[in-house]
């Protein structure tokens, strides 16, 4: 299966990577931050028409005062009644995608707010501004900042609980029916969403990234998405005196430790053979969801198209 563990090792994994002590105030006082931005936002009509949904740009400002820009797309024909929501997050480097999957969770009563990431493929901007260097990714930007709060993932984290707000907060959207789905780094967000923004309902992360940091640096890291870790101690620490302090410092944007506030239902989707984001390192947020959880499992299969899968979350999201 080209696994790291086997699957009744990855099944009792709970991960190698700390936990910082101050882990839970560092994340209630970025939630203090969180409430006192407003949920106004703006939408401008997309150049892509459909007669099925009505599609617009979204733009909202995050924590730190970031243009933050979402696709939002929802059903052209609603009744009286408030429908579903998806918020949807993006791979590592991408935008949130084309209209047509979004269309058609429109096409089944389902409203969707998909988020560009700061500073990546999209239309958001990232305007935080942070000591140290972040050489080729994300990850470890503003780890030599004096501040955790300067983390780059800390902001994204934030971002993807307000864009699920602000689909909570629209007339035509029951915000007791909002549900979080994403792929790669989109499953790092799904997580982080429904563990910082407990009214999310359900949560279907596929494959995350962002997990028990120190985990996949003792595996093959250069072939992984998380080959920056590696060359940030080749060139900043290659004698591993601050090791201890620089995964402590990881331990705040590590989706395993937010993984226990989950209270939303969750179905989790890997792949056996995944060297990008490997199992291990998933498994050790998984095993530590409380919430309802459902495994799928991909077991020959690794970081890639998944069959059957999109027909499959869409219908789960359809029971929403």
């Amino acid at each position: 299966m080209g696994s790291d563990m086997t699957l009744s090792q990855l099944k009792k994994y709970n991960g190698s990577s700390p936990k910082p002590v101050d882990f839970d105030a560092f994340w209630e006082r970025a939630l203090r931050d969180l409430d006192a931005q407003p949920l106004d936002y703006e939408l401008e009509p997309a150049e892509f028409v459909s007669e099925l949904a009505e599609c617009y740009h979204l733009y909202f400002t995050g924590v730190g005062g970031a243009r933050i820009h979402c696709k939002y797309v929802r059903p052209k024909k609603r009744g009286s009644e408030k429908g579903s929501g998806v918020v949807m997050f993006h791979g590592y480097s991408c935008d949130s995608g084309d209209w047509m999957e979004k269309v058609t969770y429109a096409a089944h009563g389902i409203s969707v707010l998909a988020m560009d990431c700061r500073g990546q493929g999209g239309l958001s901007e990232d305007n935080l501004t942070v000591k140290g260097t972040t050489i080729r990714g994300h990850i470890i930007r503003g780890i030599d900042d004096p501040t955790p709060d300067h983390l780059y993932y800390r902001n994204v984290f934030l971002d993807t609980a307000q864009t699920a707000r602000i689909l909570m907060s629209m007339e035509e959207v029951d915000p007791a029916r909002v549900g979080a789905f994403g792929l790669s780094q989109g499953g790092a967000l799904t997580v982080a969403c429904a563990a910082l923004e407990p009214r999310v309902s359900m949560a279907v992360p596929v494959y995350p990234f962002l997990s028990d940091y120190r985990r996949a640096w003792e595996l093959d890291i250069t072939t992984s998405a998380y080959e920056e870790i590696n060359y940030y101690f080749r060139f900043f620490d290659p004698h591993h005196l601050r090791e201890d302090e620089i995964f402590n410092r990881l331990g705040y944007i590590d989706i395993q430790n937010l993984a226990e506030r989950i209270q939303a239902k969750v179905l989790w989707v890997t792949g056996l053979s995944d060297v990008i984001c490997p199992p291990s390192t998933q498994f050790a947020a998984y095993n530590k969801i409380l919430a309802p959880k459902e495994l799928m499992v991909y077991y020959e299969y690794g970081h890639e198209y998944l069959p059957y899968l999109s027909d499959r979350v869409l219908q789960m999201f359809m029971t929403l």
